[in-house]
């Protein structure tokens, strides 16, 4: 039987992040996946999604050894951009940048392909004499007590931990095998995600573009071949989100340069095509005896305004605190009663307001669209509450 502090179960980004801060932290750490990690865009099953870190989790990814190796590869996100393109015609008629300028020194947050964090984050661990990854193996089972855990992996490996970290999902195997229900709502929408790159410098502005079906987002990305470049989620109801996924190259060019009001010029795909799901999700509780829940295994969020896998980094920042604040209580009742406490109420506040943005940018009568542009110039035009909204989007709770 092996043994160890900390059992991860999940080698996503977040599980990989919980991995290198523990492990940097003087923890030693097992982390396992059934799926090895696709490190390459190239390769058949890669994530072509991004993530974009928001400004709370730098302290935490250089602690953890892995800013060094993001940083050279990330695109600065320095203004908010919102767009509401909801009138007769898809242009522009409401625009309102957030800029970083107004409440810090630094940009909003830095945006990364999620291939290339996982590449990054796996060769980080391979730095880490405490940290065990074991990519190809799964969780299998689990069994707890007051002092320990004890996990068994796919392989019939066994592994004593004092604290078990569920970083594997929305469909958590570990919330499974404790019986935690999770509450999830479906919106009839799906995400198609893509590259592009365009005539117009982005000039490090992340936009938001709203008109119905969910927002078109473009985040920057480093320019390539000499171009500038955007990752886009592009949110839609289901059906429709499948018809253009399946739309010829330039018909689906020229359906996402009009859907993004013209502000880039031509757009031309630099990627292939992904479909992605859109649900909320909360798990009941975010700890058990021995065990805490973080990331997509304890909440989902649709992707707007990068709050999904920095919700997840709080998470984990938490942890991390508690446990270096008291190592010698690693996984006790006392620890995970405080892990509770802290997150899940803000977890469940900021749940809530995704979904209420998300239900607002799906709106599809004119006078929804009328109203939501409302919304939007008179949440701008009072500065103390634009730069209270900047601060919450930021991670702040109040």
């Amino acid at each position: 039987m092996d043994h160890c502090d900390i059992f991860i179960s999940g080698g996503g980004v977040a599980g990989l992040s919980a991995a290198a801060a523990f492990g940097a932290a003087g923890f030693s750490v097992i982390i396992a996946d059934p799926a090895p990690p696709i490190t390459d865009a190239g390769t058949e099953g890669a994530d072509l999604r991004t993530t974009a870190f928001l400004q709370p989790s730098k302290a935490l990814l250089d602690a953890a050894g892995l800013w060094a190796r993001l940083a050279p590869h990330a695109a600065a996100l320095q203004v908010m951009r919102i767009v509401d393109a909801g009138g007769a015609e898809p242009t522009p008629r409401v625009v309102r940048d957030f800029d970083a300028s107004d409440i810090s020194d630094d940009p909003f947050g830095w945006n990364l392909p999620n291939w290339l964090l996982r590449r990054e984050m796996v060769a980080r661990l391979a730095e880490l004499a405490r940290v065990d990854f074991r990519p190809g193996l799964g969780f299998a089972s689990l069994l707890t007590r007051e002092a320990e855990a004890l996990v068994t992996l796919s392989d019939g490996a066994r592994i004593r931990a004092k604290l078990v970290i569920a970083a594997d999902g929305r469909n958590s195997p570990v919330r499974q095998a404790l019986d935690i229900p999770a509450r999830t709502t479906r919106y009839g929408q799906k995400a198609v995600v893509f590259a592009v790159s365009h005539d117009v410098p982005h000039d490090q502005v992340s936009t938001e573009v709203h008109r119905s079906g969910g927002p078109f987002t473009l985040v920057p990305l480093p320019d390539q071949d000499g171009r500038p470049c955007s990752a886009v989620v592009w949110m839609e109801h289901g059906p429709e989100a499948m018809r253009l996924a399946a739309l010829p190259e330039a018909d689906f060019e020229a359906a996402a340069t009009a859907r993004s009001a013209g502000l880039f010029g031509p757009l031309t795909l630099a990627s292939r095509r992904m479909v992605w799901p859109i649900i909320s999700q909360i798990a009941a509780r975010m700890s058990a005896q021995r065990v805490a829940l973080m990331a997509e295994a304890a909440h989902v969020v649709p992707p707007i305004g990068a709050q999904g896998l920095n919700m997840s980094l709080a998470d984990l920042r938490c942890l991390l605190d508690l446990a270096v604040a008291r190592p010698e209580g690693l996984g006790d009742r006392q620890m995970l009663d405080a892990y509770e406490r802290r997150r899940h109420p803000e977890v469940a506040l900021r749940v809530r307001g995704v979904d209420a943005l998300n239900r607002a940018s799906m709106a599809g009568a004119p006078g929804l669209r009328d109203l939501r542009a409302r919304g939007i110039e008179a949440l701008y035009g009072l500065a103390p509450v634009r730069r209270t909204l900047m601060k919450l989007g930021l991670g702040a709770t109040r």
